[in-house]
């Protein structure tokens, strides 16, 4: 008797991710209850399973969904805003005060929403989101349909959303408390970077997230700048700051870590804490290219992410993949630097562990949620095509993704979104916003 599923889909190519460095070919993925029951050769699933529903890709590879390990959604609605500038001028003279000028929940809802229609098209399945009014932001999420970690960010200076660093948890921890239920809907601490937070909040961060079992994600050594005046007023480096504090652990995701000498290396090794790699916005703001070979010979676990659109100015995984590729090798001079599979696995599997998501998602294997991404392969672009994952890191583009699934449940379908929202209403929230932040 053959088994009944909820759905099969057979794939030219299948790049599972766990096992390492493994490209399987004619072979099937077999879905039940949102979740992947087995991976075989397409002929026995075929003699196995019983399917509701069967997709086929012929001239396509199947992966597991995109992880983009640190984004800012709602900066959507400023992508193009203060283009061609450093860091904190970008900062001090563009974001913060268009922040403070336009920042409410319905700008977070409104900007989420565009940015997972966006993460969606492009393979993203889930998402490390860092940015204000968290539980306006996870609703966007929700609606979406996407996977999300939501940050309850913390800063020591007032924004239109809070007032001071016990406003900020305070109001993060009611989201979190209000979300805590949902699967696809998880929570983290977010200080936002260690010249922009207190010594007494950090510590009280520390204690928070031990005692909810929860993660910490944190933007740090970004700039040479940054580390300059660490030790200027601190007497030390940004992370042996931190390590001081109590504050890195296998929890811990620190974001950018560009400008990393010797002992920050050490630290976060002996900490076993991750780091949220994007490159695209490091070149774009001219921040440097981070030592990511370095990390990785380590033993220090790396994911990619986009950072924001306003300084990205896409969220499109599959280009920081070929960015970080391609910046390790030239950086190092050594063409071997970051091969295609490393770099899927950076872009999967890696961030999912980062998140602490690593046994529910980040691979294709039996007993983990269907959350699946097909890239095609059928273009005259693509072709010829002598090794998938080759295609994968250096060919394919966010253009090429044709179906997105989480959790089993279609998200995009033949380059077609399955949303519920179109595109009449996300064009018309770009349409608002553009018009109020040019006022």
């Amino acid at each position: 008797m053959s088994e009944s599923i909820d759905l099969q889909i057979n794939a030219r190519w299948i790049i599972p991710v766990e096992p390492a460095d493994t490209v399987l070919e004619h072979h099937a993925v077999a879905v039940r209850a949102g979740r992947i029951v087995a991976v075989l050769p397409r002929d026995d699933a075929h003699s196995r399973f019983h399917p509701e529903k069967t997709v086929e890709l012929p001239e396509h590879i199947l992966m597991p969904g995109l992880v983009n390990l640190h984004v800012h959604s709602a900066m959507s609605l400023m992508r193009g805003i203060a283009d061609d500038l450093p860091l904190m001028r970008w900062l001090q003279e563009a974001i913060w005060p268009a922040e403070v000028k336009h920042m409410s929940p319905d700008f977070v809802r409104d900007g989420t929403l565009l940015a997972a229609a966006e993460m969606l098209r492009g393979g993203i399945t889930t998402c490390n989101e860092m940015y204000f009014y968290p539980g306006a932001a996870a609703e966007a999420f929700s609606r979406a349909g996407m996977r999300a970690i939501v940050g309850v960010t913390v800063l020591d200076f007032p924004t239109p959303y809070a007032s001071d660093a016990d406003d900020y948890l305070r109001k993060g921890l009611a989201a979190r408390d209000k979300w805590r239920h949902d699967p696809r809907i998880g929570f983290s601490f977010a200080p936002h970077a260690p010249y922009t937070v207190s010594d007494a909040t950090l510590a009280r961060i520390a204690t928070l997230a031990a005692e909810l079992d929860a993660g910490i994600h944190v933007h740090v050594h970004e700039t040479a700048q940054e580390v300059a005046d660490s030790i200027a007023q601190h007497g030390v480096r940004p992370l042996e700051r931190l390590a001081r504090l109590g504050l890195l652990g296998s929890n811990v995701i620190g974001v950018h870590a560009v400008h990393l000498d010797a002992s920050d290396i050490d630290i976060l090794a002996r900490s076993d804490a991750s780091i949220a790699h994007c490159p695209t916005s490091n070149m774009k703001l001219a921040s440097g290219i981070a030592p990511i070979t370095r990390l990785l010979d380590a033993g220090i676990n790396v994911g990619l992410g986009t950072d924001g659109a306003a300084s990205n100015n896409r969220l499109d995984i599959l280009q920081e993949m070929r960015h970080a590729s391609l910046l390790a090798k030239v950086s190092t001079l050594d063409a071997t630097a970051i091969p295609a599979h490393a770099a899927i696995r950076m872009a999967t599997l890696n961030p999912a562990r980062a998140l602490g998501l690593g046994d529910r998602i980040g691979s294709i294997i039996a007993g983990k949620e269907a959350d699946l991404c097909a890239v095609a392969l059928d273009r005259i672009e693509t072709r010829p095509c002598f090794d998938p994952a080759s295609h994968l890191a250096y060919v394919a583009g966010r253009e090429h993704v044709s179906h997105v699934w989480v959790s089993g449940e279609i998200r995009v379908n033949k380059g077609l979104s399955m949303l519920q929202l179109n595109n009449a209403e996300l064009l018309a929230f770009a349409a608002v916003w553009q018009t109020r932040l040019s006022s």
